[in-house]
């Protein structure tokens, strides 16, 4: 036991002179038994997780071959009654136009292709030919639910089809009711609808169905660029000429920049009442309303009475508030002819400025291009670049003094300003009766409208519109919405939330899961805590052996001598230790033999020590001052 205490000295005392990286390269090679007990019972630890993985992992896979076909069936089982169950909607009875898409017969039947072509446009684009096509939505789709898709963009497309029945906007509200999907985003372009309007002794023509057809509403999002709108238009026929008006609603209240870009269903309701009030809301969500009198642009109504057009200014009327003083004269000392500017006399030129050198030289080392004609490009010139003569100096050229400003500058003389005495206001010409007034207190009787169309030009294809509805009942919208739109966010919504319910589901009818879990969220914790908590970096290891050993360090030298006298009494305790070791090996001949056999091995490994300490000491040396502070002693 004295021998290993006397070894162990030894080492640490050795570890004493060496540097930081050296001494924490020492003790990982020559660790404490503490230490390796440490490291050996976590690495039976780990081996025990690793050997429980392993099983429960076999038994996961035998109890899945055995069962594979009953697994496959539950899953099944599962997704369906996971999947929303959908049916399309029956049209509601009073609706005056109802389109769900499901049916293809219905609606190769009903919607109408437009053949039409664009005005003021070059022949090649003059054409609608936009793609159209009746398919399910990309992602998240409803069994048996169909949409309206424009697969096409950059091309103008219009497609339209007639109501049930034309609606009359007598006393009954007008409800608008459709989804938008654009399922790869909008980048420019629209997706509203567009009800067409009826026109006396004309039928509406949905073959040749274009931009310029009469439409009473427009209604739907559009974007371009960054400016996102939910268009709410209505053409306001004007009394006495009969002129119809574009009338705008005023911009929603809150953001409507999301569906543009989250490529999700989303539904646009529009509700116009007889009292001349309009809600819009989107996904039911009410974001702008107001009143069809007030909140549109230009007003429905013009004003009573407007500015006179042969009404002018007299010619006496003054309508300046301030004038020039006109008894104020110029003071004699004012210099109008003194520059803002003048030279700085007291300037000097500073040492070492290079007169006779440019700012800029020809480049020296630039060369003529070779396919350079001076016929036709003129004699050629090297380029300018900056003098190199004038890097060191304060400036090259001729030296000018700087310019201040001059303090007698006064600038051009004006009279001080005082109050008009003939000012009169200023002129406004005289109201008149406006001969085109007229007041419409129910802009809401609108032209009747007998199609929904939809006319676009896109730059983002695969906009898909579903559940158009026109009605004139408020609860049946909600209600088909409800059997419609509600389902797809249903849809989306257990989609979200769907992995880790049928995670839990299928772990609940097979228990043992939870062991596996329990070892794969366990193991990779326990090697975080093994690796990270329970080995001490390179810099802890260093400031433990300085707080042990008492390392030298360079902000305390001491004298060489001091150094080398420790080395020596360093020396003469391993020699009084190896004494002490001998000497108490010296008893009855039992144990000098035993003590021989252990003197031969440890003179072996001490030789061995010290060939590896003078090595590690002799790479120390290179790198520490010879200065080193004097060892305190406990």
């Amino acid at each position: 036991m004295n021998v290993s205490a006397g070894k162990l000295r030894r080492k640490v005392d050795k570890a004493t002179f060496l540097g930081s990286a050296d001494r924490a390269k020492y003790c990982v090679n020559n660790p404490s038994p503490s230490k390796q007990k440490v490291k050996m019972e976590w690495r039976w630890l780990l081996l025990g997780l690793l050997l429980a993985s392993f099983s429960l992992s076999r038994a996961s896979e035998d109890e899945s071959e055995a069962t594979v076909e009953t697994e496959e069936e539950v899953v099944a089982e599962e997704e369906e009654e996971e999947d929303i169950p959908y049916a399309t909607p029956k049209a509601p009875d009073g609706a005056y136009f109802a389109e769900t898409f499901d049916d293809l017969t219905a609606v190769e039947a009903a919607w109408i292709k437009s053949e039409a072509k664009k005005d003021d446009v070059d022949e090649i684009i003059a054409k609608y030919d936009g793609v159209w096509s009746v398919e399910p939505v990309e992602r998240d789709a409803l069994a048996g639910d169909r949409g309206l898709v424009l697969k096409s963009k950059a091309k103008h497309a219009a497609i339209s089809a007639m109501l049930k029945k034309p609606f009359h906007f007598i006393n009954k509200p007008l409800v608008v009711q459709y989804e938008v999907n654009l399922q790869n985003g909008q980048d420019c372009g629209g997706a509203y609808i567009k009800l067409l309007s009826v026109e006396e002794g004309k039928a509406v023509d949905l073959n040749g169905f274009h931009d310029k057809t009469p439409y009473t509403i427009m209604f739907g999002p559009d974007k371009c660029g960054t400016d996102h709108k939910l268009h709410f238009i209505f053409r306001h026929v004007n009394p006495i000429t009969g002129e119809r008006e574009e009338k705008h609603a005023k911009r929603p209240r809150d953001k409507i920049e999301e569906p543009f870009k989250d490529k999700k269903p989303h539904l646009y309701t529009l509700v116009v009442r007889p009292d001349n009030s309009y809600e819009i809301s989107l996904d039911h969500k009410v974001i702008n309303s107001g009143n069809l009198l007030e909140d549109f642009t230009p007003a429905v109504n013009p004003p009573k009475e407007i500015d006179d057009p042969n009404d002018f200014m007299p010619d006496d009327w003054d309508e300046r508030e301030k004038i020039p003083d006109p008894d104020a004269t110029k003071p004699d000392d004012w210099d109008e002819d003194a520059p803002m500017q003048i030279v700085d006399t007291t300037a000097v030129k500073p040492d070492g400025w290079l007169n006779d050198e440019p700012e800029m030289i020809p480049d020296p080392v630039a060369e003529k291009p070779e396919d350079w004609d001076d016929d036709m490009d003129g004699e050629w010139e090297a380029p300018l670049i900056n003098n190199p003569r004038c890097d060191d100096a304060p400036g090259c050229g001729e030296w000018k003094a700087p310019t201040i400003d001059n303090p007698e500058y006064k600038g051009k003389w004006k009279p001080p300003m005082i109050d008009n005495p003939n000012y009169r206001g200023k002129w406004k010409p005289h109201k008149i009766d406006n001969p085109d007034y007229f007041e419409d207190l129910e802009p809401f009787k609108m032209t009747p409208i007998a199609a929904v169309g939809i006319e676009l030009w896109s730059m983002s294809d695969n906009i898909l519109f579903d559940n158009i509805l026109i009605t004139d009942n408020v609860a049946e919208a909600y209600q088909f919405a409800q059997e419609t739109f509600n389902l797809k966010i249903d849809k989306l919504e257990k989609g979200q939330a769907g992995v880790m319910r049928r995670i839990l589901n299928y772990s609940n009818k097979h228990p043992w899961l939870y062991a596996v879990y329990v070892v794969v969220i366990a193991l990779p914790v326990v090697l975080i805590f093994v690796f990270c908590c329970t080995q001490d970096t390179k810099e802890e290891k260093a400031a433990a052996l300085r707080k042990k050993t008492d390392e030298p360090t360079e902000d305390d030298p001491q004298d060489d001598n001091e150094a080398d006298g420790e080395v020596a009494a360093e020396g003469g305790e391993e020699g009084d230790a190896e004494e002490e070791a001998e000497g108490e090996g010296i008893g009855d001949s039992e144990e000098k033999a035993e003590s021989n056999e252990e003197g031969q091995e440890e003179e072996e490994d001490q030789t061995q020590d010290e060939e590896k300490d003078e090595a590690m000491e002799d790479s120390a040396d290179t790198r520490k001052s010879p200065r080193l502070r004097k060892a305190r002693k406990e």
